[in-house]
């Protein structure tokens, strides 16, 4: 029974690992265009393609019947609201294991899509799609969600059916490990919004945004970088912010019901009527952490949510970046962020998504930040020094973000000039 601050607490205290014990979760999502008529495919066409990647030894997960998803030892693919489909991968011991299971699943989907003619396009944001043209599908969280998240947010529904991340998740060895690691990667959300845009195109022309995914965050119910989470935020903080939040929906007898009127402390002080005044167990406290759309996030492991998806040259560049950093040089980067202001850093992810690199952080430019973590981010995982089978270590997936600052040139900048020569739809798609 979740019923009081402590059992919380402890619910975080539970994640805690030693450092040897540490793992490495990706998720990211693509959209999927059916190549007759260059829309999203609808959920006829995801069934279709969930019963082609049986072969490959996935599981149905479904939902009164209906096939939601796919599971294959501790991976699982989910279908998101706009069946833009996400790969929630294994954890993993390092970057060599994480990016060759992303290449795994990479080579079967395209055996699939190539089958079913379907395109995958991997962008921050669905670059052709009006939002009215979107299909959906049956998963029943999606349709109360979909009434329910514009009241707190205008974009909130762009953010459902037009956006796609990166995700990684990682471990902490101790509370105050925690707050290093959360203090760090909330101060850097603006360098990554940066460093990996690449939503410039919507609605088949320019956004004039490099970013536009991280500004529809920005403007989604229960989203956003709370200025809490600037300060050193530790298990007790983070619950007193968690159970002040309002509930997006609960789940009771096998169905979802809109949580819109109440607080977790309604739920934990029993003053939900619609469910006979239950208290809520693990599973209720689950949904809900799974439910706050900041930047970031704690569950029972630290979720990092500012990147923008991208193609598959470069799917493994953000998590090594990270990694790099929290894993394998917390501290210096711990140090460097600790002096900057939180103002201008809040300032600083307002305006990234549209000035990228030309964001001014601490008297210089979002480049500038980016080179600088990069540079201790190798430095990290150079001590990690966990080699592949040729002998090389993490650092070569930093070769993408090394051209990138070289050139002072994202994937969304590569965007524009590949689309606006010609404006030919199949530039935006995966080749």
């Amino acid at each position: 029974m979740i019923n009081t601050k402590d059992t919380i607490i402890d619910y975080f205290k539970s994640g805690i690992k030693s450092t040897k014990d540490f793992k490495i979760g990706i998720e990211h999502e693509k959209f999927l265009f059916n190549n007759k008529n260059n829309r999203r495919i609808d959920y006829k066409k995801i069934k279709e393609m969930f019963s082609a990647l049986l072969e490959f030894g996935w599981n149905p997960i479904l939902e009164k019947g209906n096939i939601i998803g796919l599971n294959k030892g501790g991976k699982n693919i989910t279908l998101e609201p706009g069946n833009q489909i996400e790969l929630s991968g294994d954890k993993l011991n390092h970057i060599h294991e994480a990016c060759a299971e992303s290449y795994d699943y990479l080579f079967e989907l395209k055996q699939v899509t190539k089958k079913l003619n379907i395109s995958i396009v991997s962008a921050g944001f669905d670059p052709i799609s009006k939002l009215e043209e979107i299909p959906n599908n049956p998963k029943q969280r999606y349709k109360l969600m979909t009434k329910d998240m514009p009241i707190g947010g205008e974009l909130s529904l762009d953010m459902m059916y037009r956006t796609c991340g990166t995700q990684l998740n990682i471990d902490y060895n101790s509370e105050r490990d925690f707050i290093k690691k959360f203090k760090i990667i909330n101060s850097i959300v603006p360098i990554s919004i940066a460093l990996f845009a690449n939503s410039s195109i919507v609605e088949k022309k320019k956004s004039n945004y490099l970013s536009y995914r991280s500004k529809v965050w920005q403007n989604t119910s229960r989203g956003g970088l709370p200025k809490l989470f600037f300060e050193n935020l530790d298990f007790e903080k983070y619950s007193d912010f968690i159970i002040n939040f309002p509930i997006l929906f609960i789940h009771h007898n096998e169905k979802y019901l809109s949580g819109q009127k109440y607080t977790f402390k309604d739920f934990m002080d029993g003053k939900i009527e619609e469910i006979n005044n239950r208290l809520p167990v693990e599973n209720d406290l689950s949904i809900h952490l799974s439910t706050i759309f900041t930047e970031n996030r704690l569950k029972k492991y630290i979720e990092l949510r500012s990147m923008d998806t991208c193609g598959w040259d470069c799917l493994c560049s953000g998590p090594a970046f990270y990694i790099g950093l929290l894993y394998g040089n917390l501290d210096e980067v711990y140090e460097l962020v600790s002096k900057w202001d939180n103002n201008k850093i809040i300032n600083a992810y307002l305006e990234a998504p549209q000035k990228g690199f030309n964001t001014q952080l601490m008297g210089k430019d979002l480049l500038y930040w980016s080179s600088t973590l990069l540079d201790i981010s190798r430095k990290g995982l150079e001590n990690r020094d966990i080699l592949n089978k040729s002998g090389k270590n993490e650092t070569l997936f930093l070769n993408h973000l090394q051209k990138v600052i070289d050139n002072k040139t994202t994937n969304a900048d590569h965007m524009i000039s590949k689309f606006s020569k010609n404006e030919d739809l199949s530039e935006l798609y995966d080749k």
